[in-house]
């Protein structure tokens, strides 16, 4: 059975996620210490840790890092609860290690939906993991077993998510592929309304790649209105 961990200081959302989650047989704790729920997922070993940010001086961004830099649960998914709801918000929390992220005020449907899909794809074989040869499509080249990206003659690395964004993304290469596609191929639900979650990580996928290409193409097209689209020998940045 999948055990869920919820870390959040307000007692009535611990105890409403809690006795939701569990009607869809999940077994669940909590904890409203931040550190004490850290010393949790490590003794307990959730499958996955539901997580708030604003918790006082300790927040859920150093709660995410110390999870992701403690080697025997650093692959615990995390799904972060906040009320700040700010693009560079959300990139702080995917940043610190957080696999989805909420805005509150939630409705309890999109939280089990969200929980549901998480845990689903953390129980499949990773995309990364399925490729099992080099991918190379012009000027980029996907390595994946060490998670990283070659443009040209320089690697950088990136997360699994980023990694599948952009193999997702390279499979349909000068081709439009939608936010909706996108959570569907990656994370494993369509949502409509979650274009944030999608627009985040390609923000960072795309600072990634600027690093190490001349600074002068463009790899993703954001199409407005519609997706992302991948030009593998770049495009002259206006």
């Amino acid at each position: 059975m999948n055990k869920i961990l919820i870390i959040d200081d307000d007692l009535a959302i611990c105890e409403l996620i809690k006795v939701n989650l569990e009607l869809l047989g999940y077994e669940c704790a909590y904890s409203v210490d931040p550190i004490q729920g850290f010393a949790l997922v490590k003794q307990e070993m959730p499958s996955l840790v539901i997580l708030d940010v604003m918790m006082g001086e300790v927040s859920g961004y150093d709660v995410a890092q110390k999870i992701r830099q403690t080697k025997e649960i650093s692959k615990t998914p995390i799904i972060m609860l906040t009320a700040l709801g700010e693009l560079n918000n959300k990139l702080e929390g995917f940043n610190s290690g957080a696999d989805d992220y909420i805005v509150k005020p939630f409705e309890i449907e999109e939280l089990k939906a969200r929980v549901i899909a998480l845990l689903s794809r953390a129980g499949e074989e990773h995309i990364s993991l399925r490729v099992k040869e080099v991918l190379s499509k012009g000027d980029i080249t996907l390595i994946p077993e060490s998670y990283s990206v070659k443009i040209l003659d320089k690697i950088a690395q990136l997360t699994p998510i980023e990694f599948d964004i952009l193999n997702v993304l390279m499979q349909h290469e000068g081709s439009m592929v939608s936010a909706k596609a996108l959570l569907k191929e990656v994370w494993g639900y369509e949502d409509e309304d979650d274009i944030d979650t999608i627009r985040v990580h390609i923000t960072h996928l795309r600072a990634k790649i600027d690093k190490i290409s001349s600074q002068k193409n463009k790899y993703i097209q954001t199409i407005y209105g519609g997706g992302y689209r991948l030009l593998a020998n770049g495009v002259e940045k206006k």
